[in-house]
């Protein structure tokens, strides 16, 4: 037995050094941020206070703009126009720099807002500093600058930058968002940025087309982003990141290569609590997230509030997780999803990398024609993806028509973020609870079916699912009425085969235009065929091993038994039954082939036993014993309060079976004796 500790050891030792080079470079890097001290509020809508306005000079396309609107609005335009040609500004950074008192409003009229004085070249000082910062690994064209460097240099980076402005409100006076239209051209990283900016309020108006971001707000304490719409940029339509009382409502983002939302890194003011939480750092209400890569994503997105919303028509609907490294907050913990609606999110992007579309200037990619490059790799028609949370809670939302799985919940360990200690290889995915979802049943109670609804690579301690039909692990705990685990799991790793697997996805990398070739998560560019699969291709190849080996032993050392025939016969039936099972994600046949492989191998030690080879027949046995206590643990109940599954023993004895038997055939008897039936 302490072998096989040993083993586990090692097994763990290499499985996440092997993560830790698989695993993608960050897709948000930035300077190390301060801990907000939590004192901040949610912002509140004004109609008071001083008030800047914001226009353009061409009457005749500002009359087009109002035509339509409904005669009250239009008049308050006309009257705002006429007041902002004798004191407005005509961009909005001019404004925001004209912004001296805390609580001013800023209204933009409708119009188009290139801001060409932030295109200007950056001044001799300015060019040396972005030469000279640190450099990211995924921009490299782009510099990671200090508070004061952005101060300096405002325009490096920004097209409009609001930095160390309090309680701002910046609003447009269109009859919808899409009549003020901030537009980077693909000319900045970031469109508009929010930084140290308590009480930031946007409402009413649109951003697009920044090579990184279109909104992004940073340490911040207290934000909203009010029916804001974020539209074809690179990675974010919202990004908001190290930042505590923040509220997004009835906001829209698409075209977007991560996400449409992002509140990465929220405040982490609730990592000593359970599932009792007294507040959320972030609120997120009404928005709808489509046709990106992720309609919602979030690196440590913590104590993060998401419900009444929509994620539709993505690659994947949402992540939420501990997979980059240098966010602050991790591991991800306390976020909670109510009552949204994560359906149909089947669009694949990915032949924009292989065909070389991202490898275009931005400008001439087609972003506006429908082309998302993909930032990173996701699981093509998945709903939520969570890899490495804490906490979280996904409750009565509707989730369906999503072709690969309604979720993918997996483990990540702390190599991954750059945390190093022992203990926090094992710290992520536990005390998770999945309550009440319309799993493949729409909002008007049409049959929709997830291809499974729940996937899972087994990893975790307090986790519970209800309902628990179409699932990848047949026995997943469900959620008592108290909503704990109805038993106890504590499961500190996962299964052999969704450990392999997730490694082979991790590798995605869309400026090196690499699509792992053994994983399904990337539709036709991905493992099309069954074998393709790594996991499949692994679990045939070790049937083959194992069952070569065993035919092996018995022609050379059991022949004349008919209880060794017997084993024999009984094994590879369960070794093929097995590997169909492993085609088929979930199917009864993965239980039913260990029970078979399990009894096989019974008779096959215990023949090799009767008949001189008793210590390999003792290891027969053990082979043997976790392949039934996997047949118990994946087709009858998840076996409680074991730190690692029967799986994972059982390859590791294997490990050790397989040569000791190869072993056993060379050598033989010297001399061949008959074995009486």
């Amino acid at each position: 037995m302490r072998r096989i500790t040993r083993l586990v050891g090692v097994f763990a030792v290499l499985t996440l050094g092997a993560l830790t080079y698989a695993s993608p470079a960050s897709a948000h890097e930035e300077r190390q941020t301060r801990e907000l001290d939590g004192k901040g509020s949610v912002p509140v809508y004004r109609t008071d206070g001083p008030t800047i306005l914001v226009c353009k000079t061409d009457k005749a396309a500002f009359d087009s703009k109002i035509a339509g609107y409904p005669a009250a609005l239009k008049a308050e335009n006309e009257r705002l126009w006429q007041e902002c040609q004798a004191t407005g500004h005509r961009h909005v950074q001019e404004a925001v720099d004209a912004a001296k008192l805390p609580g001013t409003n800023i209204k933009i009229l409708p119009g188009l807002y290139l801001e060409e004085p932030s295109l200007a070249e950056p001044n001799p000082a300015c060019d040396a500093t972005f030469k000279n910062a640190p450099k990211g690994k995924i921009y490299e064209e782009f510099a990671i600058l200090t508070w004061d460097q952005q101060l300096a240099c405002p325009h490096l980076t920004n097209l409009v930058a609001i930095l160390g402005k309090k309680n701002l409100q910046i609003e447009g006076t269109g009859a919808s968002r899409e009549d003020v239209l901030i537009d980077a051209q693909y000319k900045k990283l970031n469109a508009v940025r929010a930084d140290n900016s308590d009480g930031v309020y946007f409402k009413n108006l649109s951003v697009q087309r920044a090579e990184f971001n279109a909104l992004y707000v940073m340490e911040t304490d207290g934000f909203v982003i009010d029916n804001v719409m974020g539209r074809w940029n690179d990675e974010y339509a919202f990004l908001t990141f190290a930042v505590d009382h923040g509220l997004y409502t009835d906001c829209e983002g698409y075209g977007n290569g991560d996400s449409a939302i992002y509140p990465g890194a929220a405040s982490n003011i609730n990592k000593n609590n359970g599932h009792n939480v007294p507040r959320y750092a972030v609120e997120i209400k009404n928005c709808w997230g489509h046709h990106n890569t992720l309609g919602y994503s979030g690196t440590a997105g913590d104590s993060v509030w998401v419900h009444d919303s929509k994620f539709t028509d993505n690659t994947a609907g949402i992540a939420t997780d501990s997979a980059f490294a240098n966010h602050p907050g991790m591991p991800q913990n306390h976020a909670k999803f109510e009552r949204n609606i994560i359906a149909n999110n089947n669009v694949s992007y990915y032949k924009y990398i292989v065909d070389g579309t991202c490898k275009k200037p931005f400008k001439d990619r087609g972003y506006e024609q429908g082309v998302v490059c993909p930032a990173v790799g996701v699981p093509l028609g998945t709903g939520i993806i969570n890899p490495g949370g804490n906490y979280n809670i996904w409750r009565d939302n509707w989730i369906y028509g999503n072709n690969y799985s309604g979720f993918v919940t997996s483990f990540v360990p702390g190599f991954v973020r750059n945390d190093n200690e022992f203990a926090q290889q094992f710290d992520t995915s536990h005390h998770n609870r999945y309550m009440g979802n319309r799993m493949g049943v729409s909002e008007t109670g049409q049959a929709k079916p997830n291809g499974l609804n729940f996937w899972w690579d087994g990893q975790g301690v307090g986790s519970c699912w209800t309902p628990m039909k179409d699932t990848n692990i047949r026995t997943l705990p469900a959620c008592g009425a108290d909503e704990l685990p109805s038993i106890g799991v504590h499961r500190y790793f996962g299964e052999p085969a969704n450990t392999l697997k997730m490694l082979e996805c991790s590798g995605y990398s869309s400026r090196g235009q690499n699509i792992p070739a053994g994983c399904d998560w990337y539709g036709e560019f991905g493992a099309t065929g069954w074998f393709d699969r790594v996991e499949v291709r692994n679990a045939t190849l070790g049937a083959i091993v194992l069952a070569l080996a065993a035919i092996g032993l018995f022609f050379r050392r059991l022949r004349h038994s008919k209880a060794a025939l017997a084993g024999l016969l009984i094994g590879l039936a369960g070794l093929v039954v097995g590997v169909f099972g492993t085609i088929e994600m979930g199917s009864v046949m993965h239980p039913i082939g260990l029970a078979l492989y399990g009894l096989g191998f019974v008779l096959l030690g215990l023949a090799l036993r009767k008949h001189g080879t008793r210590k390999l027949g003792t290891l027969t046995l053990i082979v043997a014993a976790f392949a039934l206590l996997g047949a118990i643990d994946h087709g009858l109940i998840m076996i409680p309060y074991l730190s690692v599954s029967p799986a994972l023993l059982r390859v590791i004895t294997e490990l050790i079976w397989v040569p000791w038997a190869l072993g056993a055939i060379v050598v033989g008897h010297r001399v061949q004796k008959e074995i009486p039936a």
